[in-house]
C-alpha cells in the first residue's frame, strides 16, 4: 500500500523519470538509501512498471494521430491482437465495453498512411475512426486516489 511519501516519490518520478536518487531524496526530505528502498518496493509491487521517454509523435514524423474503435468477433480476437502487435503505429489498445470491442490509439505519417493502417485493421471488423485535431489535455501524472488522501489538519 502506498502512503503519502510514496505518492510524493511517484509524482516526482512521473514528472522526471531521470531524476537521480540524490535529487529525489532531497525533494522528499529522506536519505538516499531510504528513497532507494522505497522506489525498489514500488517497482517490486508493480506500482512503478518502468521508465520511458515521452516522445512527441508529430516531431518524430507522425503528424496524424487517431482513435479507432472496432467490433471484433470473439473467435477472431486472438488473431486480431496478434496483428496489432505487429503494427508499430499502434500505440495502445484498450478492451472496452459498449458498441466497440477495442479502442486503439495509433499514429500515421499521412492520411494515406492512416488509410492503409485502417485497411489492415478493418479485416477484423467494422471500424470507426476519429482523427485527433489537438490534445488540450495530454497524458499527465497519476495522482493519489481521493479516498486515500490525507486531509491537512488546517482543512478539517
Amino acid at each position: 500500500m502506498t502512503d503519502d511519501l510514496d505518492w510524493k516519490i511517484l509524482m516526482h518520478l512521473q514528472n522526471n523519470g531521470r531524476m537521480t536518487y540524490t535529487e529525489l531524496a532531497r525533494q522528499v526530505h529522506l536519505s538516499v538509501p531510504a528513497v532507494t528502498e522505497r522506489v525498489r518496493r514500488l517497482e517490486e509491487a508493480g506500482v512503478i512498471e518502468g521508465y520511458a521517454a515521452r516522445v512527441n509523435p508529430a516531431a518524430a514524423g507522425y503528424p496524424i494521430s487517431a482513435l479507432l474503435g472496432i467490433t471484433v468477433q470473439q473467435s477472431a480476437k486472438a488473431k486480431f491482437l496478434k496483428l496489432l502487435g505487429t503494427i508499430g503505429e499502434v500505440l495502445e489498445c484498450h478492451h472496452v465495453t459498449g458498441a466497440d470491442s477495442y479502442v486503439i490509439r495509433l499514429v500515421a505519417t499521412s492520411v494515406a498512411d492512416l488509410e492503409r493502417l485502417i485497411q489492415r485493421i478493418n479485416l477484423y471488423g467494422e471500424t470507426r475512426t476519429s482523427v485527433v485535431m489537438s490534445t488540450p489535455l495530454a497524458a499527465r501524472a497519476l495522482e493519489r486516489p481521493h479516498a486515500n488522501r490525507t486531509v491537512p489538519a488546517s482543512k478539517r
